[in-house]
């Protein structure tokens, strides 16, 4: 067991060791729900994205240069809807930024910063769902990574990561020292126990995933609970295009099923489309697909949502950054399919931008769907995707979820894509006439039903009607769509 005596308990009045109060409230699962809620019973749903410590609108928490200026930031992000950022406990491509240096000693600097981060989360309402290990530059730089055995660490080489017992022990140090000093905290939202977990780092075989994932959840749940009666959603991501290209090792059993795990989460990178958008309709349609797919591996309704997506390839391997018009709209489709396929929110997006931020017109996107999401009762909506069954006319494409008493329809044009350089980057064209689309939601209860058009764009009721439903099919009609609407359907 991790036993360190050199810090005191934060001095910013978080829940520290063996107490049990926090000023936010937790967040939870309920048994056959695919949303989340706290634990008063309110419905809550994470809308943000990744970020990082040292990033630009965070890197003033490190040694406490600018707490204002980031808390400033924090409640910027609240008054747009923002309430979660994604981050990894330390940033592994720069030396000075490592949680444990050497191994097993935390570095005071470090755990200051999220001392600071954690209570600033507490007083303005953001929550982060943490993940403990940059898996993707521990395993670029591991050279001068502490956890490396040439610096005095356990472990050889990262492709044993998985498999070394005593890198087994120090990751658990790791997760302990954030539980005793972070996790009474109703700031943390989640744990990603394992950042892209691969085979690669298990001797290239996916058969050790499931017990090492077991072994990470029972040991973090069980600590949560001896000291703080209770414990947070778990979650292990991967990076998604491993699911199809390594079909031939069952890797969807673990990331969708684990009997251990609250929810399931993958990142979203289809290759051609979304890593690497040509137009902003294309890559909504393959987040409502691969959200589609996600949803039918799992059995149990468990909550699932994307932690990471956004233009990678485009901006990682071409080196560019996306117009900001252009990434704004490819952005809002994506994040409109991703919710209304069944998946919760919008996905967190990865910027992928130079400097890692989100736009203005990113955040305007994030306030129209925090201001969408009292229309539905997430708190009984057990729904099931039904986009196959909406069939909407040629040229729009329709992504939907529903249950017996309520449904949400997304309808996207993709008739009227204008190209807007010599590169054939397209957007949808504003000026384009309007046209009918209508979609045909199946299974609802016959009944009364209020139906709300939202302006994604706008972040606005733009229509209102009730209707009555008596057959199998409730037929909706937009009669007047230009680019895309949501539709939030629900039982009087």
């Amino acid at each position: 067991m991790y036993e360190d005596r050199s810090f005191a308990a934060p001095a910013t009045g978080l829940p520290g060791e063996g107490t049990t109060a926090a000023r936010l409230p937790w967040i939870r699962t309920v048994s056959g729900l695919p949303y989340f809620v706290t634990e008063d019973g309110d419905p809550w749903t994470p809308i943000g994205q990744n970020d990082s410590i040292e990033w630009v609108e965070l890197k003033g928490l490190f040694r406490r240069r600018d707490l204002a200026g980031v808390e400033d930031h924090l409640r910027w992000l609240r008054s747009h809807g923002v309430n979660t950022l994604r981050l990894m406990l330390e940033c592994a491509y720069k030396k000075h930024r490592y949680i444990e240096r050497p191994t097993g000693r935390f570095v005071p600097a470090m755990v200051q910063l999220w001392d600071d981060l954690f209570a600033m989360c507490e007083r303005v309402g953001m929550r982060i769902l943490l993940t403990p290990v940059d898996t993707f530059w521990t395993w670029i730089k591991f050279s001068q990574h502490p956890w490396a055995a040439a610096n005095g660490g356990p472990l050889k080489d990262m492709r044993e990561a998985l498999l070394c017992a005593d890198t087994r022990r120090v990751i658990k140090d790791r997760l302990e020292f954030a539980v005793r000093r972070w996790g009474g905290s109703g700031a943390l939202f989640a744990w990603d126990l394992w950042n892209e977990i691969h085979p690669a780092t298990a001797g290239d075989s996916a058969e050790p995933l499931p017990e090492f994932m077991a072994d990470l959840s029972r040991f973090v749940r069980n600590l949560e609970t001896e000291l703080y009666g209770r414990a947070h959603p778990q979650t292990v991501s991967i990076y998604g295009p491993e699911l199809r290209w390594r079909a031939h090792q069952d890797l969807r059993t673990p990331i969708f099923r684990h009997p251990d795990l609250d929810f399931a989460s993958i990142h979203i990178y289809r290759e051609g489309s979304i890593d690497y958008p040509r137009d902003t309709v294309a890559p909504a349609v393959a987040m409502g697909k691969l959200v589609a797919e996600c949803l039918a591996e799992i059995r149990d309704d468990r909550p699932f949502l994307d932690t990471e997506h956004g233009p990678i390839h485009y901006f990682k391997d071409k080196r560019r950054t996306l117009p900001a018009f252009f990434d704004d709209e490819y952005f809002r489709h994506m994040s409109w399919a991703h919710l209304a396929s069944g998946a919760v929110g919008g996905g967190m997006r990865w910027p992928n931008r130079k400097p890692h931020v989100l736009t203005p017109g990113m955040r305007s996107a994030q306030r129209a769907m925090a201001d969408f999401l009292p229309l539905i009762d997430w708190t009984t909506f057990g729904r099931r995707n039904v986009s196959k069954a909406l069939h909407p006319p040629k040229g729009v494409h329709a992504f939907g979820c529903a249950s017996n008493t309520q449904a949400l329809v997304y309808l996207l044009r993709g008739d009227s894509l204008r190209k807007i350089n010599t590169r054939a980057r397209a957007i949808l064209d504003p000026a384009a006439p309007p046209r009918e689309a209508s979609a045909r939601v199946p299974g609802l209860a016959p009944g009364r039903y209020r139906v709300t058009g939202w302006s994604t764009l706008e972040g606005r009721t733009v229509s209102e009607a009730e209707v009555a439903h008596e057959g199998s099919e409730l037929v909706l009609t937009v009669p007047d769509l230009v680019t895309d609407r949501a539709l939030a359907v629900t039982r009087l």
